[in-house]
């Protein structure tokens, strides 16, 4: 078994048993390998957002939330190998992250043979891949829009002429190219900022209540974009 298989292989055993509690000695034994490895893996876990906790004392140990993780899936391979592909155009976007921790979780609570079908599907798959690091800004300003706070920008525009900028973030047009909405405190006006011209972004500790966006203060650029959640059910 591999570190993958091994984590889902967490997963799963920690939810059949939830609430009760798994000791890192037991996995190890049950997994075959050492209490330090185990322990590891449900920090990576933890990191990824599975809601896995420790429980303290002497009939303690590790426990996995089952009110928050996913039962599992009757999801077939070619749907999780389409979520993988789907998923992967968010690579630079505000959504890059969550979107693998979220994939992630649905290949956690696959049943085991689905999602050896699936790993054998995505095998078959080749996708680009950009060669440069990815960039933490567009984390950034998501946590910012979620958060209600302020963003300090430095931003460059077509001329390459960059102005540093206070904005109020109102929400994103996704597509070929994204961009944040958001209020530019410089321009007392809606501006739309490419997210490859931002150079620099750094949330700060004022708040401002979010203001109604009216995409025709774009001109060109708010035309022909709908609310994800008109596409979408979020009921």
């Amino acid at each position: 078994m591999n570190r993958t298989e091994r984590l889902y292989a967490l997963v799963e055993e920690l939810r059949a048993v939830s609430p009760r509690p798994r000791s890192a000695r037991w996995l190890a034994e049950r997994f075959g390998v050492s209490t330090r490895t185990i322990e590891r893996d449900l920090s990576a876990l933890q990191q990824t957002g599975v809601p896995v906790y420790a429980e303290p004392g002497r009939s303690g140990g590790y426990v996995v939330d089952k009110d928050h993780t996913l039962p599992p899936l009757t999801i077939t391979p070619a749907e999780a190998a389409a979520l993988a592909v789907a998923l992967h155009g968010l690579s630079g976007t505000p959504f890059a992250a969550d979107a693998h921790s979220a994939l992630y979780k649905v290949f956690a609570v696959m049943p085991q043979r689905e999602r050896q079908a699936a790993r054998e599907l995505a095998a078959r798959v080749r996708l680009a891949v950009h060669p440069a690091r990815p960039s933490a800004l567009p984390h950034t300003l998501r946590e910012a829009l979620s958060t209600h706070r302020l963003l300090r920008l430095r931003c460059a525009d077509a001329r390459g002429e960059v102005t540093d900028r206070t904005v109020e973030p109102l929400g994103f047009l996704g597509g070929d190219t994204w961009h944040l909405v958001g209020w530019c405190r410089l321009d007392s006006a809606v501006r739309g900022f490419r997210l490859d011209l931002i150079r620099e972004a750094r949330a700060l500790e004022e708040t401002a209540e979010p203001r109604p966006v009216d995409l025709s203060e774009l001109g060109t650029l708010g035309r022909d974009f709908v609310a994800l959640d008109e596409l979408y059910s979020f009921a």
